[in-house]
C-alpha cells in the first residue's frame, strides 16, 4: 500500500526550516518523518521552486529497462509476431507482463498494422522490370501519350469500400450495415484509358479465354483508339497473362498492325490504370448499388465521368515510376500498391491494445 502523502503545510514547513539553516536530520526528528522524505521534498523544492503536487505522467510501467527492451527487439525482429506469443516469450525468461502493458511499444513507434501484400518476385522479374525501367527511362512524353494502357478487374457488389465508421455507445448495435457472404457477387470489367481519357470499358460474361479477349479488342480496342485521337500508331499495353500472350492473340495483333508494348511480369505497379482502379471503385460503392445490373451502370458511368486532367497527370509523372523502379533495383514499388483490391490486405493479430 502506498504510503499517504504529506500535506502541502508540512512540506513548507520543511522548506521553511532547511532556509533557516537546519539539517536534515534535526528536520526529520522535528517533524517526525523520515530522513528520506525530508530529502525528497528539499531536492523537490530545488529543482522546481515549489512544494505543490506537479502533473504526473500515470502509472509507472510495470517491465523494467531490460525487459522493454527485449520486448522492442523482438517485435523489430519478427514483425508478424503475435500478441500472445510476446506474452508467452516474455514468460519464459521470467517476466510476466499483461497485454496491455506491451503498449509501451507504441512508445518506440511500433504499432499493429495491417500487413500489405505484394506480388512474389523473383530474380529473373526484377531483372526484366529493371530493363524495362532502363530501356524507357530516356522515352519523350509524346511516346507515353501514344500508349492505350488496358487491364481487367474484379469489382465486388459489397466489398471492402463498404466499410463504415459510425457513432454509438457501447453494447449497442445501431446503425449496421448489412453484409452478404462472398461479397454478394461481383463483376469483372475490361477497360482501357490514355493520357487523353478512358475508352471503353466492358463487362466480362462468364469465364475470360482467349477467344473472348480477342472478341473484346475487336468490339472495343480501335474504336477506343478513335474516341482518344491516338492515331493509326499508337501503342497497346497488356500484362502477360496467357490468354493476352496466346499466338492466336499475337497474330490478331499483327494482322491489324497494332504495336503491343513489352511488359515485364509482375509489375502491377507500372500499370498507371491501378490507379483509377482504386478511385473508380470507390466512387462505385459510394453510389451504394444494391445488385450486379446497378454495379455494372455504376461502373460504367463513374470510368467516364473519370476527368482527362487525372488521366493525364498518371501519364506526365509516368517516368518517376521507372525511376522508382531503377533506384529498388527491380523491386516492386509498394506505393503503388496502397488500396488496390488485387492485393487485399489481410487482417492479422499483431500488437492489439
Amino acid at each position: 500500500m502506498k504510503n499517504k502523502e504529506h500535506t502541502r503545510q508540512v512540506r513548507d514547513t520543511v522548506v521553511k526550516k532547511f532556509k533557516a539553516g537546519f539539517g536534515y536530520k534535526k528536520i526529520s526528528q522535528a517533524l517526525n518523518i523520515p530522513r528520506s522524505t525530508v530529502q525528497v521534498i528539499i531536492l523537490k523544492w530545488k529543482e522546481y521552486q515549489t512544494t505543490a503536487n506537479l502533473p504526473r505522467p500515470g502509472r509507472p510501467s510495470k517491465p523494467s529497462a531490460h525487459p522493454r527492451r527485449r520486448l522492442i527487439r523482438d517485435a523489430a525482429k519478427r514483425p508478424m509476431i503475435t500478441l500472445d506469443e510476446l506474452q508467452r516469450s516474455s514468460a519464459e525468461v521470467g517476466d510476466s507482463v499483461h497485454r496491455t502493458t506491451i503498449c509501451i511499444l507504441h512508445k518506440s513507434g511500433l504499432y499493429g498494422r495491417v500487413a500489405r501484400r505484394k506480388p512474389f518476385l523473383k530474380d529473373i522479374h526484377k531483372k526484366c522490370r529493371l530493363k524495362f525501367a532502363t530501356s524507357h527511362l530516356g522515352d519523350t512524353p509524346n511516346m507515353w501519350k501514344k500508349v492505350l494502357w488496358s487491364d481487367e478487374t474484379k469489382i465486388e457488389l459489397f466489398g471492402n469500400n463498404a466499410k463504415r465508421y459510425v457513432w454509438r455507445k457501447s453494447n449497442t448495435a445501431e446503425h449496421t450495415i448489412p453484409t452478404v457472404k462472398h461479397g454478394g457477387g461481383s463483376i469483372m470489367v475490361w477497360a482501357c484509358f490514355s493520357s487523353a481519357g478512358t475508352g471503353k470499358m466492358v463487362k466480362i460474361d462468364g469465364k475470360m479465354d482467349g477467344a473472348k479477349y480477342r472478341t473484346i479488342l475487336e468490339e472495343n480496342l480501335m474504336e477506343s483508339a478513335k474516341h482518344l485521337r491516338l492515331g493509326r500508331r499508337f501503342v497497346f499495353q497488356q500484362d502477360n497473362d496467357p490468354k493476352h500472350k496466346a499466338k492466336s492473340t499475337m497474330e490478331w495483333f499483327k494482322n491489324k498492325h497494332i504495336q503491343v508494348l513489352e511488359w515485364p511480369s509482375q509489375s502491377p505497379d507500372l500499370n498507371p490504370i491501378e490507379n483509377l482502379w482504386k478511385e473508380l471503385k470507390t466512387a462505385v460503392h459510394k453510389c451504394s448499388p444494391s445488385n450486379l445490373t446497378e454495379l455494372e451502370l455504376f461502373c460504367k458511368e463513374e470510368w467516364e465521368k473519370m476527368s482527362v486532367s487525372r488521366c493525364a497527370k498518371l501519364i506526365e509523372t509516368y517516368p518517376k515510376r521507372l525511376t522508382a523502379v531503377i533506384a529498388a533495383k527491380g523491386a516492386l514499388q509498394s506505393i503503388n500498391l496502397r488500396g488496390l483490391n488485387h492485393f487485399a490486405r489481410p487482417i492479422f493479430q499483431f500488437l492489439i491494445c
